[in-house]
């Protein structure tokens, strides 16, 4: 059997929860850099892929190929390495069973957090500065950008809750993998589906608005442009921040709640065996 069984999987989110509070802060915001800028790449990758395909085979399967292609992200992350904080929210998991303290959780999820937004925004200064980027797929991520900052404040905090409770099963179905093949598959489809239907992450909206912020900059793509100007003047640092706050707070409790904490409910007679 080349998988894990549930109760496994709720012993290995343990352990791994056990293994990232024990690394040291270098680890932390290197791996936290690094995953921010996986992620980052999985959002451009979808930005060039869906800046056209509406066109030609439809808005749903549009998302369907943007989802599909961003999954590239969190697969990075689980193969390669890294500390991504959407995933590291199921932590309560090891609290509740006592192998983990929160001041030891939330010095993780602080340090990885950070490292996220500068690796996305890393990410995204480099993507800008390359010149890469084409008008139409310039403008399909200012597009993307000023969407995000104009969703009602209590729909990004259920977007958020929403989202995260499809990422952080994606990571709880990666522990359980034990194969890179396996790993792959589990990513791909609840990161699919959460792109598709419209959740808001807030580690790739790090990303997402940031590059959308310097090709605001740009007179040639505002020229091309056809975004309500009351919308786009939403697109500032205060409505980057207005966005990653509530979302944030979305994806903690889709993933604390959701999946680490009734996971442990389900499993607390095994993992206090264990």
């Amino acid at each position: 059997m080349n998988y894990k069984t549930p109760a496994e999987i709720a012993a290995a989110a343990v352990n791994a929860a056990v293994t990232k509070t024990s690394l040291s802060i270098t680890q932390m915001v290197v791996m936290g850099f690094l995953a921010g800028a996986y992620i980052a790449m999985g959002g451009y990758f979808m930005t060039v892929v869906t800046q056209d395909s509406a066109a030609v085979v439809g808005i749903g399967i549009s998302k369907l190929l943007g989802g599909v292609v961003f999954s590239l992200g969190l697969m990075l992350v689980v193969s390669a390495g890294g500390e991504l904080f959407t995933g590291n929210c199921i932590m309560p998991i090891a609290i509740l069973s006592g192998r983990v303290t929160l001041a030891g959780a939330l010095r993780n999820l602080i340090v990885v957090y950070f490292a996220n937004l500068v690796g996305g925004s890393f990410f995204a200064l480099l993507l800008y500065l390359s010149g890469s980027i084409s008008p139409a797929c310039a403008q399909n991520a200012l597009a993307i950008a000023v969407a995000k900052v104009n969703i009602p404040v209590a729909e990004m905090i259920f977007r958020g809750i929403l989202c995260n409770w499809f990422v952080a099963l994606a990571v709880w179905m990666a522990f359980g993998a034990l194969d890179m093949t396996g790993k792959y598959i589990v990513c791909l489809g609840p990161i699919s589906a959460f792109v598709a239907m419209g959740f808001e992450h807030c580690v790739a909206n790090m990303y997402f608005i940031a590059i959308g912020l310097l090709l605001k900059g740009r007179p040639e793509v505002l020229a091309q442009c056809r975004l309500p100007a009351e919308k786009l003047a939403r697109l500032t640092l205060s409505g980057y921040a207005g966005n990653l706050i509530p979302v944030t707070i979305g994806n903690i409790m889709g993933a604390a709640i959701l999946v680490g904490a009734l996971y442990f409910v389900v499993f607390k007679k095994q993992l206090a065996e264990k």
